[in-house]
């Protein structure tokens, strides 16, 4: 099964987004609190996909997902994004993220997002 890296300042999102990705046969590969360190464990671990909080300290996730596609331009990004981002989804679409997730997490709209994009 393909595996993850979860890339969110919240440790409560991490958390809820490790549960239903394990129970649902995804193994995570790592975890990350800032868009830098996204990065780094991007290229360390080379997941099959990564879910890119927006709002983040240090680098955001739009600074990540940047870095990351410039890393490797076929990497498969899936952005979370909290109420009223609609500007910043739009952006982070445009610089090559394959889909975006909001919360809270509804779990078969992750499904089927996951689904799309990782197959």
């Amino acid at each position: 099964m393909a595996k993850a890296l979860i890339v969110d300042d919240s440790r409560t999102s991490r958390k809820i987004l490790r549960t239903i990705l394990e129970t649902n046969g995804y193994t995570i590969a790592g975890e990350a609190t800032n868009g830098q360190e996204g990065i780094d464990q991007y290229k360390e671990l080379k997941p099959d996909f990564v879910t890119l909080d927006i709002t983040m300290p240090v680098k955001d996730g739009i600074a990540a997902l940047t870095e990351i596609k410039e890393f490797q331009k076929d990497a498969k990004v899936i952005m979370v994004t909290a109420a009223g981002q609609k500007a910043k989804m739009v952006e982070a679409i445009k610089m090559g993220a394959d889909e975006f997730i909001s919360k809270p997490f509804d779990t078969d709209v992750l499904l089927d997002t996951l689904k799309r994009v990782v197959g």
